[in-house]
C-alpha cells in the first residue's frame, strides 16, 4: 500500500513546495495594525490651529514669489530670530466651570436665577478650586444671570484673582446641529447661525496658545454653560464639533483643557463634580 502512495507523496510534496516557495519568496502577508508604523491617522492633527504658530506670527524676509520683503529688512532681523521670539514658551491651563441649578420656570433670563441648590453648588466649587491652590490670575464669565451668580459666590470663596471680566461671547445658545439629533429639541435653523457663530467666536477667543510674551504658566477660570462649554471640547481636541451633545456636564462642574506652546492640546478632567456630595448632584 505504501509503494502505491509513494508517488502521490512526492507529487504532494512538490506541490507544496510549490507553494510555500511562492508565498515565501513572491506574496508577503502583512498585518497594518493601529500600533505599527504603517498606520495613517484618520485625521492628522492640525497643529496650527489657532493661527499662533511662529510661521503665522512673523513677517518672512522673502516674499512668496521669492522677491525680497523691504519691510521686513528694515527690522534687521534674520527669519530664525523672528521665530524665536514669535515662539511660545508658556502652557496654558483653562478651567470650564457650568453654572449651578438655576429656575427653569423663570420666563426671562433675569428670572432664570440659581436655585438654593445652585447656590450651594456655586460655594462648593468656589471651595474646591481655592483647595486646588492654582495660580489663578483671570476668571471670565457669561452675562446671563446664572453665570454671573455663580461666578459671583464663587468669588467669594477664593483668594483674590488680579482679572474679573465678562463676556456676551459666552452665553448658552445652539452651537451646532447635534449627531445624532436628539427628538425633543429641536431649535430653529436661524437659532444655529446666529448661536454658532457666536460660540464659535467664543472659542477663538478664549482658546489658543499662550502669547510669545508670556513666560509662565497661566490658570484660568470660565464660568459659562453645558452647551458653550461641550462644544469648545470638541473644537479644542479636533473631535467633529457636531458630537457636542454625547457628553453630559452636572452643575458646578470643573472641565480642565490644557493648551501647550506647540499647539497640543489635551483634557485633564471633564465634568469633575467629585468635590460634591451624591445629594448636591445635579444637571439641569
Amino acid at each position: 500500500m505504501f509503494s502505491r502512495l509513494r508517488p502521490l507523496g512526492v507529487v504532494g510534496l512538490g506541490v507544496g513546495g510549490v507553494v510555500v516557495g511562492y508565498l515565501a519568496g513572491n506574496h508577503k502577508t502583512v498585518a497594518h495594525n493601529s500600533w505599527t508604523t504603517n498606520f495613517k491617522p484618520t485625521t492628522p492633527w492640525d497643529w496650527n490651529w489657532d493661527r499662533r504658530d511662529p510661521s503665522s506670527l512673523i513677517e518672512p524676509t522673502t516674499k512668496p514669489d521669492g522677491t525680497l520683503n523691504k519691510s521686513a529688512l528694515k527690522k534687521n532681523e534674520t527669519d530664525d530670530e523672528k521665530t524665536e521670539r514669535a515662539t511660545c514658551k508658556a502652557t496654558r491651563y483653562i478651567l470650564l466651570v457650568r453654572h449651578g441649578q438655576y429656575n427653569l420656570d423663570g420666563a426671562t433670563d433675569k428670572e432664570r436665577t440659581l436655585t438654593q441648590l445652585g447656590e450651594e453648588q456655586a460655594r462648593l466649587t468656589g471651595e474646591r478650586l481655592n483647595e486646588l491652590d492654582l495660580p489663578i490670575t483671570r476668571l471670565v464669565y457669561s452675562t446671563m444671570t446664572r453665570a454671573t451668580q455663580t461666578a459671583q459666590i464663587m468669588m467669594k470663596h477664593m483668594k483674590q484673582i488680579d482679572t474679573v471680566e465678562t463676556s456676551d461671547l459666552l452665553r448658552e445658545g445652539a452651537p451646532i446641529p447635534p449627531e445624532p439629533p436628539l427628538g425633543g429639541w429641536k431649535p430653529e435653523r436661524h437659532q444655529f447661525f446666529a448661536d454658532g457663530a457666536r460660540i464659535e467666536a467664543a472659542f477663538r477667543s478664549y482658546m489658543h496658545r499662550a502669547p510669545p510674551s508670556q513666560t509662565t504658566d497661566s490658570y484660568e477660570v470660565i464660568v459659562c454653560h453645558a452647551n458653550v462649554i461641550r462644544y469648545i471640547v470638541c473644537r479644542a481636541l479636533q473631535f467633529v464639533p457636531e458630537g457636542w451633545l454625547r457628553m453630559s456636564l452636572h452643575n458646578g462642574s470643573v472641565t480642565m483643557l490644557v493648551i501647550r506652546p506647540d499647539g497640543r492640546v489635551s483634557i485633564r478632567q471633564l465634568g469633575e463634580c467629585g468635590h460634591m456630595p451624591p445629594n448636591k448632584l445635579s444637571l439641569t
